[in-house]
This record gives structure tokens, sequence and C-alpha cells, in this order.
């Protein structure tokens, strides 16, 4: 459980804050997520992003570098250029979300998940009513909607493309269990 801040409470002692966008495929997370990034970012925020990929493939690309010395048994390959790190390393079971955030996201404020509508974090979902007539979450777990079309529900509601809007709503979100730092 996520602890609230207190002034004896360090940021890095009770982890990131963590929102899950979630929607059915193709109705827009990525897009939403790579266009609110750098609303919270302007106010200073460190922000961490983790894509779900349920399908049990790897990222890494057959032929590349990276790939053929993890292929050769590396337990772990790290590649590195002037603007980017990535990690790739074998699991043994899917890690849970907690589990990711605590190990790759510990030193960041706010993790956006995109997907893990299963998880335990606060959802905010993405509704288009051409993918869907209904939501994909019950309504008590949402902290708020980006939508196309206005819903009978009682969870805040954004345009889709307003995501000024829905960071200072994230911002306001934190900053009322005592995040104040963004406000």
């Amino acid at each position: 459980m996520t602890e609230t801040p207190t002034s004896q409470t360090s940021r890095s002692e009770i982890g990131p804050l963590v929102v899950s966008f979630v929607a059915r495929s193709n109705t827009g997370k990525t897009t939403l997520l790579q266009s609110l990034v750098p609303h919270l970012k302007v106010h200073g925020v460190k922000v961490g992003v983790l894509k779900h990929h349920s399908h049990p493939t790897p990222f890494d690309v057959p032929g590349k570098d990276t790939y053929r010395l993890f292929d050769s048994g590396a337990d772990r390959v790290v590649g590195a250029s002037p603007v980017q790190v990535a990690t790739f390393k074998s699991v043994n079971a899917a890690s849970t979300v907690e589990e990711l955030v605590a190990e790759e996201f510990g030193d960041l404020d706010i993790v956006l998940t995109e997907g893990y509508k299963l998880g335990p974090y606060p959802k905010f979902e993405v509704y288009r009513k051409e993918r869907s007539e209904q939501l994909l979450c019950d309504e008590r777990e949402l902290l708020a909607i980006a939508t196309d079309t206005p819903l009978s529900v009682d969870v805040p509601q954004f345009a889709l493309d307003d995501t000024e809007a829905m960071a200072a709503f994230l911002l306001a979100a934190f900053a009322a269990r005592g995040w104040s730092r963004w406000s």
C-alpha cells in the first residue's frame, strides 16, 4: 500500500505515485500518454512510463547485436548510446506491476502505466465510443476518464486531446494526497 507522505517522509522512501491508463486495444493510450508526459515534465516532475506487453515475445529484435549477445547466454545485456540506455534481462515469470515499479522506477515521481487494467493502481480510462458501448472498468476503480463523448458516470471526464487539463488534474490529485510540490 502506498503511504501518504508526511513532513518526515521523503519522496524516495515511499516510491513514485502510479496511475494506470487503461483502454481497449487501439483506443489511443500511447498517443494520449505521449501528449500527457510533456505537460507533467514542465512542472519538474520525473515521469516514468511502464508499457504492458502481454504477449510472450521479447522486445529486442532478432539480428541486432544486443539480441545476439543475449541469445548467446548473457544474463543481462545493456545497449548504451549517447542518448539512451536499454537493458535486456530474462525473467522466469512475469513480474507484478508493483515489483516492476519498485525495481525500475523508484527514483521517479510519477509512473504512468499503459495497461495493467487488473492492477492495483488508480485507473484513468481512455474511452472511444466507436471501440465500445461500455467502459472497460467499473466506475469505482476509476480516477478519471479521457473520452470522445460525455458519459453518465460520476467520474471526472476530459476530452481525449485535453492532456494539459489531465496533467493539472493529476498534479492536483497528488497534491491533495500530500504532494504539493507540483501544484
